[in-house]
C-alpha cells in the first residue's frame, strides 16, 4: 500500500505492538522500531523488543524516558505499587502522559529518519479506560505533531477498533500467530508467551486468544 515509504513502529515487544510490526512490514518499504525505557518493572520488556526487532531484521532504537518514571509513579514503574483497578477509576497501571510523550518522541525520531508514518498499537475497544488510547486523542495529536514540526505525519492505529480476539485473528492473517503467541511479552509480571495468567494483561490476552481459537476451530470443522 505504501511501497516506497518509511514507517516507525512504537514497539514494546508485546502482543499488540508486535502484531503492528508485522502489519507495517507488509505495507511499507522500510520499517524501524522505537522502544522507550521508562523504568518499567521488567527490563525483560526491552530485551524482548530488541530480540524481536533483530529476528525480524528491523532497525531498533531504545530511547531513555526515565523522566516519566520520576514524574508518574504507578504500578508499571514501581514494584511496591499493586496492580489494581477501583470501580469507575483508572487502573493503577495507567501512566499519565505516556502515549503523548511516546508518540511525540517517536515523531521527532521519525522526522530525523525521513519517515512520515508512525504506527502504534493503541486500541479503544480493549483500552481499560486509558484516555490516551482513544481515537479522538490520536487524531488530535496527529494534527498537533504536524503543526509543531511542519511535517506530514500520519499516525496509523491498525488495532483501534479491534478486540483482543480480532487482534489474534489479524496476527494469524499476517502469518504471525505462533510467533506473537510465543515470543511476545504482555504479562505485567514479566513472563513471556502466555504469561502468568493472573494479571489483568494476561487475563485479557487469554480471553481473546480462547475466543479466537474457538472461532477458528469452529470454522475449520464445518
Amino acid at each position: 500500500m505504501f511501497n516506497n515509504e518509511k514507517a516507525v513502529v512504537v514497539f514494546s515487544g508485546g502482543q499488540d505492538s508486535t502484531t503492528c510490526l508485522f502489519w507495517a512490514k507488509e505495507r511499507f518499504a522500510e520499517v524501524e522500531a522505537v522502544t522507550f525505557n521508562y523504568g518499567q518493572r521488567h527490563k525483560l520488556e526491552i530485551d524482548c523488543a530488541a530480540d524481536i526487532a533483530r529476528e525480524l531484521d528491523v532497525p531498533h532504537t531504545v530511547l531513555d524516558m526515565s523522566l516519566l518514571n520520576q514524574l508518574a509513579p504507578n504500578a508499571l514503574t514501581r514494584s511496591d505499587i499493586d496492580i489494581t483497578q477501583e470501580e469507575g477509576g483508572l487502573p493503577s497501571t495507567f501512566v499519565d502522559g505516556r502515549n503523548l510523550l511516546f508518540l511525540s518522541f517517536a515523531a521527532v525520531l521519525a522526522k530525523q529518519k525521513g519517515a512520515k508514518h508512525i504506527i502504534t498499537g493503541v486500541c479503544e475497544t480493549d483500552f481499560s479506560g486509558y484516555p490516551d488510547c482513544r481515537d479522538s486523542f490520536i487524531k488530535s495529536l496527529n494534527v498537533t505533531l504536524n503543526l509543531s514540526m511542519d511535517y506530514p505525519f500520519v499516525i496509523h492505529t491498525p488495532l483501534m477498533w479491534l478486540n483482543k480476539a480480532e487482534t489474534w485473528e489479524l496476527a494469524d492473517e499476517l502469518n504471525a500467530f505462533e510467533y506473537v503467541r510465543s515470543k511476545t511479552l504482555t504479562c505485567y509480571n514479566g513472563i513471556m508467551g502466555d504469561g502468568c495468567g493472573e494479571c489483568p494483561a494476561c487475563k485479557l490476552r487469554k480471553a481473546g486468544l480462547d475466543q479466537y481459537i474457538a472461532k477458528r476451530d469452529g470454522v475449520s470443522h464445518v
